[in-house]
């Protein structure tokens, strides 16, 4: 799984989550800043074989690596966030300390509410979930790509099970962790409409997180219409991989649900859900479902 988090504005992959900055300012475009790239036959998907290659197709999650950010953090959002440079990593908040999730309730008894700042979207977790700090993002990106530019990530994520693999994958004396299932938000810079933003992040996550280069594996389920319980209208699409092959411990089948709408500004934004799919502790369709119905704009 090619993941990347990002921490506080910095990236980790679903299949090894590797801590470290990631950019600078005036260096490419970080993944918060990162339109959503094709998913189709036009997409550039370069190969890279080697030890790097390794590190990325071994264990089966979506890489995230965290890395050092400010807290104005943008996935897809506006304005250049380039000219923001970033705090040092020993300055980075622990999850859950950071998280004031501006005064939001959850809407299921017991469970934690989710917020994104930047994005403006909450959402409820149940409650063995984990709250990154608003300034994390997590990310996929393509293996062959030395620059790591983002295909699709999101920001102020949750996480289930954040160790639930650990593995040296590249054999270098140090272990890397992979989490189980992740969701956050972002803006759809670049977006033509909901139906495609929608359609794009869950094959994206499903394609970088735990089958590159193998983009038959993946499959895409059409976009449909949604309403969230707090009536947010938009399109909802789904994404699965049958048959990967276990390179490596960490190895898995993937699935992710993405919800994209317009807020009231007219801009397009988007809530994912990526998990490991196939494994004794997969999240149940059923509770991302359940995940989903609780995505709300700030404030009601």
């Amino acid at each position: 799984m090619r993941h990347g988090q990002q921490h506080p504005e910095g990236g980790q992959h679903p299949r090894h989550p590797q801590p470290g900055p990631y950019g600078s300012p005036g260096g490419p475009q970080q993944p918060w800043d990162m339109p959503t790239q094709p998913a189709g036959p036009a997409a550039s998907v370069r190969e890279r074989r080697g030890p790097a290659a390794v590190v990325a197709v071994v264990a089966a999650a979506v890489v995230v690596v965290a890395a050092a950010v400010t807290g104005y953090l943008a996935l897809g959002g506006d304005g250049d966030d380039r000219a923001h440079p970033p705090v040092p990593a020993s300055s980075a908040p622990a999850a859950d300390d950071a998280r004031t999730d501006a005064g939001e309730q959850p809407t299921v008894p017991g469970w934690r509410t989710v917020t994104n700042p930047r994005t403006g979207i909450v959402f409820d977790v149940p409650p063995e979930w984990s709250l990154k700090p608003t300034s994390w993002a997590s990310y996929v990106a393509d293996e062959g790509d030395p620059e790591e530019i983002p295909l699709v990530g999101f920001s102020a994520p949750a996480m289930l099970k954040e160790k639930w693999c650990v593995f040296d994958a590249d054999l270098d004396g140090s272990s890397d962790e992979t989490w189980l299932a992740a969701a956050g938000s972002r803006g759809e810079r670049g977006a033509r409409t909901p139906q495609e933003a929608a359609r794009d992040n869950a094959s994206l996550w499903v394609y970088g997180g735990y089958t590159q280069p193998d983009k038959a594996k993946v499959t895409r389920g059409a976009a449909q219409p949604y309403t969230t319980a707090s009536g947010i209208t938009g399109s909802v699409a789904t994404a699965s991989s049958t048959g990967v092959e276990p390179d490596g411990k960490c190895d898995t089948d993937g699935k992710a649900t993405a919800f994209a709408f317009k807020n009231p500004k007219g801009d397009i934004v988007s809530w994912t859900f990526v998990g490991a799919k196939g494994v004794g502790d997969e999240v149940p369709d059923g509770v991302v479902r359940k995940v989903l119905s609780t995505v709300r704009l700030a404030g009601g």
